[in-house]
């Protein structure tokens, strides 16, 4: 058997990663051109690197496709039920972070944090008839969240892609995303709640607990950690 290593497959995600294992002797390079998801790895034997989307990974991971993998931690966590069963963090990269918040129209002054929100949420479907809508594609995550903070009339509205601007577009009242800086929720005229974040994330190597290992791929994996220096 060999040890397969996931990585994201394009973008800062990728070169960061292969610059942090870089850094500590094992080269990773993609092979073929950009539209093959191939690789190479060299400084540990027996070992071979998948190149896939950042949200494929925690799937690959949890069902024992790969070894390990290196993806944000909001993913496994909002992919994965019970992820801490399927998964074990081994390092923290150090780059990649981000913040899922919750944000509101910067016009609702009185709206600043997880009870002023719940309060809002009342008195929005008291107004409307209907329960106010928070865009998000971190349903799991964004439910727990909001149920452990007290928040209860509200409802969550899928968004794929430019979550920040549904408010604008009139599809929702406030959104649950990632972000960085801040600058695209300030450019749409929204502002985060002042709580503790849903979660902050980063890009961190995970390693599967189900994936079949034999003694050889044991020894594989030793040895990276050594060299990896965990």
């Amino acid at each position: 058997m060999t040890v397969k290593l996931g990585v994201p497959s394009k973008g800062r995600l990728m070169e960061k990663t292969f610059d942090w294992f870089g850094e500590r002797g094992v080269t990773l390079s993609r092979t073929g051109s950009d539209r093959e998801y191939s690789g190479a790895i060299d400084g540990v034997d027996g070992m071979a690197l998948v190149l896939l989307s950042a949200g494929e990974i925690p799937r690959e991971l949890a069902a024992g496709r790969i070894h390990l993998g290196v993806t944000g931690t909001d993913l496994i966590q909002e992919k994965l039920v019970q992820w801490d069963q399927k998964v074990e963090p081994l390092a923290e990269l150090g780059f990649g972070h981000a913040d899922l918040i919750i944000a509101v129209p910067s016009c609702w002054v009185d709206v600043d944090t997880l009870d002023d929100l719940d309060a809002a949420a009342a008195a929005f479907r008291a107004k409307h008839g209907f329960r106010m809508r928070i865009a998000t594609k971190y349903h799991r995550l964004v439910r727990d969240y909001l149920h452990h903070g007290g928040v209860a009339d509200y409802q969550l509205v899928d968004s794929q892609g430019a979550t920040e601007g549904t408010v604008k577009n009139l599809t929702a009242e406030a959104i649950a995303d990632i972000t960085s800086t801040g600058e695209t929720l300030r450019a749409n005229h929204l502002k985060i709640l002042s709580d503790e974040p849903v979660l902050r994330s980063q890009a961190t190597l995970l390693r599967s607990r189900v994936a079949e290992k034999s003694t050889e791929d044991r020894e594989t994996l030793r040895v990276l950690m050594q060299k990896l220096k965990l």
